[in-house]
């Protein structure tokens, strides 16, 4: 994992630690955290317990800070290009903060609630998140960590059997919405959303109550504990974007694909265009469009293809690398997300990933490589 810290670093660990020693996990590190990567049934089966059933998650390690203030809308929207003023209540939207280039700092959740706004951000970047978002609002809204928090994911289509024993309510909520819940005896924060393409839910515990939630849930016959490794297959399965490995500070939203991310309104010729930095670079790609594109790749040979492997056209020449690789447990074949110059982009063309020397065939195809699953209502 690439996140993980200098060695000399002292790593954190999170409230559920001993729970996760318990439960057999072995812990990597990630983001400055010693974090479970798998437990003793292993990644592929984690996978399928996602995909089949439901798995709890820890994350943590992401940061959770509240934005207050009659302001606080108005003020994010000077950091992020969507639309914050329009969110409803209880409503969440996936948001990105940019710089003056139009790359991306952070990508980041935010859930418009009664008295606040709630933001996730990640990991490896929480620290400059928040740092950001002192120095350049602090003055219009109160920007209020929540380390105190614990943020589990329960991920899956039967997650919502699990949950609804501890709250019924949990069940009424649809894609992208939240509220607030009684967990065995905790007061939560719950939204319906996630990184896996299932249905499922993240949910806000204080720390102190974390690991009883988490025995809870874990006691719930769909529920089986799963790690960081297949997370991160089923967020490729989904065609999602990891943060630090594709899209980062030198990647726009255009490049990455992810323009639907930005509402009409802050586009150029909307009503709250621009306004956020590196607003003119990424509005001249909306509008004119890109020189390179992220696209999914399926392999053609059963040789799995990793992250940093160049690209290749049919004449060999380099035209992108790869970010992100697997062999995908529920598409039972390689699959790869990566960089190709924007008119190698389209959905069929060949290409070659060079892994070890050896040239191995690819095809750009569409994303994602297993089919979301929400529950929109």
């Amino acid at each position: 994992m690439s996140d993980a810290p200098a060695a000399s670093a002292p790593l954190l660990q999170t409230p559920l630690h001993a729970l996760h020693l318990e439960l057999g996990a072995r812990m990597v590190p990630f983001a400055g955290y010693a974090m479970p990567v798998q437990y003793p049934a292993g990644i592929i089966a984690e996978h399928r317990q996602c995909r089949e059933a439901a798995a709890l998650f820890d994350v943590s390690h992401m940061g959770q800070v509240r934005l207050v203030g009659d302001d606080a809308a108005a003020a994010l929207e000077t950091l992020v290009p969507q639309d914050i003023a329009g969110l409803g209540l209880l409503k969440q939207r996936y948001a990105f903060f940019t710089n003056d280039a139009g790359g991306l700092r952070d990508d980041l959740m935010v859930t418009r609630r009664e008295d606040d706004l709630f933001l996730v951000v990640n990991a490896g970047c929480k620290d400059a998140d928040i740092a950001h978002l002192q120095a350049q609002i602090g003055t219009r809204c109160q920007v209020i960590p929540e380390p105190e928090r614990v943020l589990l994911a329960l991920q899956g289509p039967k997650a919502v059997d699990a949950l609804a024993r501890l709250d019924a309510g949990v069940a009424a909520l649809t894609f992208m919405t939240g509220g607030h819940f009684r967990l065995a005896g905790a007061d939560c924060f719950v939204t319906r959303s996630g990184y896996t393409g299932e249905d499922g839910y993240e949910i806000s515990v204080p720390a102190a109550q974390a690991v009883e939630l988490a025995r809870a849930l874990l006691a719930q016959p769909e529920v089986a504990p799963a790690g960081l490794g297949a997370r991160d297959t089923l967020r490729l399965e989904a065609g999602l974007c990891l943060y630090g490995h594709d899209i980062d500070t030198a990647t726009t939203p255009v490049e990455a694909g992810l323009v639907w991310a930005i509402q009409k309104l802050r586009r150029p010729g909307g009503e709250r265009a621009g306004g956020y930095p590196g607003a003119e670079v990424i509005g001249a790609q909306l509008t004119g469009g890109a020189s390179r594109r992220r696209v999914g790749l399926a392999g053609l040979e059963r040789l799995p293809v990793r992250e940093g492997a160049p690209l290749l056209d049919a004449e060999g020449s380099r035209v992108g690398q790869v970010t992100s690789g697997t062999v995908g447990p529920s598409v039972g074949q390689p699959i790869a997300m990566g960089y190709v110059e924007t008119a190698l982009a389209a959905v069929g063309t060949a290409l070659f990933a060079e892994v070890r020397g050896k040239r191995v065939p690819m095809q750009v195809t569409a994303m994602p490589f297993a089919p979301h699953r929400y529950f929109r209502g």
